[in-house]
């Protein structure tokens, strides 16, 4: 009926600037699809603990049900910590951002057709629901039900944590795992800087000098620079009292403290998903009335770090008959990831890369490689990364490779590695290749 959409459309216009509790935060994401349905689609990835809260994923572009071929996929995540609560609320204000602004501003329309973006307010609905008295500094709302924290309880690739994996952590894991993401980024609060993979590290990734680099040092980097230079203050540096400063506003995340079985790290090693985690506030759980500030603040940043997702070079893998090939190794030459990036159901890769040269290394399993040099633009205000197809004509079956070991893997490295008899040594980093590729 009428008085019922024009209801729906209401809720979709009228979003404060508040905090938005459990029934709430359903009930807009509700009336935006209601309100928006040709271009957004909302699902519930899994249930708390508590089973009180769904973890609702709103998902906008052109195609919002389902992965498109050449469109790559797009994550934010907040509120993983149920007490830091800017991201979860600013999140909201994106969402209400886009959606007006798809088919009137020229961008946002380019950038929903071209990708396809999705958006958790709250990974902990029970942790912030646990807050009862909003507090700048630490809570327990912070965990979830069970007490645990959610980004210490992913599986690590530098040491075996024991971890107990909560229903939260296991329904991003699956998430992870059933679309192709290519970017993302997870919102806390407590600090204001933008920090980057690792979180943990050792002597492989270069931790005995304090850093811990990934071999795609440049590009997170370039990712973390993105943000903080596109927010109001957050490439200043200032810190959030006098000891601790982050120049330009971003820091490798080992360099500031070592976390073991952070999300960030785990997207990055098994989801082939590039993914920074981004401090907003000093203060934790601050006042309602400083949230439109804090909207301001990171409205250019969220919307041009999204566009970063158009980096570098993208493409289908094929075999005989022009058949997606899945599972085919395709990396940059010099960028080997400890677990290889692989093609998805459709054959497709999406590697981002900042703009120069590079050889791009396809494998099928069991035929030889192709190599080819591709010269990669900025392609980022075009929406597109660099398109680059590999045609196997010769293969005609579908490789069956099991998903990469959730053991730790840079401990394997780091174990063969070590200074020991040349034959052992070869020997060691045989079993980790066989590790690797198993």
């Amino acid at each position: 009926d009428v008085a019922g959409i024009l209801c729906l459309v209401s809720v979709a216009a009228a979003l404060d600037f508040k905090y938005h509790h459990a029934e709430e935060l359903e009930a807009y994401l509700k009336g935006v699809h209601a309100a928006y349905p040709s271009f957004t689609h909302l699902h519930s990835i899994g249930r708390s603990v508590e089973g009180r809260g769904d973890l609702w994923v709103l998902v906008l572009g052109r195609f919002p049900t389902h992965h498109k071929i050449g469109i790559p996929e797009f994550k934010y995540v907040a509120n993983m910590h149920g007490d830091e609560t800017v991201g979860r609320e600013i999140l909201l204000h994106l969402i209400d951002f886009l959606v007006t602004s798809y088919r009137r501003d020229p961008v946002i329309t380019r950038l929903l057709n071209n990708t396809r973006i999705h958006i958790m307010p709250t990974m902990n609905p029970d942790g912030f629901e646990a807050t009862k008295v909003p507090d700048c500094y630490y809570t327990p709302g912070r965990y979830n039900k069970n007490g645990e924290d959610l980004n210490r309880n992913f599986p690590d690739a530098f040491e075996n944590t024991n971890a107990s994996i909560q229903p939260e952590t296991q329904a991003v894991m699956d998430w992870i795992k059933n679309e192709t993401f290519v970017l993302s980024a997870n919102l806390h609060g407590g600090a204001l800087v933008a920090s980057y993979t690792f979180d943990n590290g050792n002597s492989v990734t270069g931790s005995l000098k304090g850093y811990s680099r990934s071999p795609d040092d440049d590009v997170f980097i370039h990712l973390a620079k993105t943000y903080s230079f596109n927010h109001a203050s957050m490439y200043k540096g200032i810190g959030c009292d006098n000891r601790q400063t982050f120049p330009e506003g971003i820091t490798n995340g080992y360099s500031w403290y070592q976390l073991e079985g952070g999300m960030q790290d785990y997207n990055y090693i098994w989801g082939q998903c590039f993914e920074i985690t981004l401090e907003l506030s000093c203060c934790k759980y601050p006042p309602a009335n400083q949230l439109e500030k804090f909207w301001r603040d990171n409205k250019a940043a969220l919307i041009e770090y999204i566009k970063q997702v158009h980096l570098g070079v993208k493409g289908q893998v094929t075999g005989k008959n022009g058949t997606p090939i899945p599972n085919a190794i395709v990396e940059a030459k010099g960028r080997a990831h400890v677990c290889p990036y692989r093609t998805n159901q459709q054959g497709e890769y999406f590697l981002l890369l900042l703009p120069g040269t590079y050889v791009i290394n396809a494998t099928v399993p069991g035929f030889k490689s192709m190599l080819k040099t591709v010269e990669i633009p900025d392609n980022t205000g075009n929406f597109s990364a660099l398109k680059q197809d590999f045609s196997f004509s010769e293969v005609s079956i579908k490789p069956e490779v099991p998903s990469c070991p959730k053991t730790p893997l840079y401990q394997e490295l780091e174990r063969a590695s070590a200074p020991v008899k040349p034959t052992l040594h070869i020997l060691g980093l045989m079993t980790v290749m066989l590790v690797i590729f198993k």
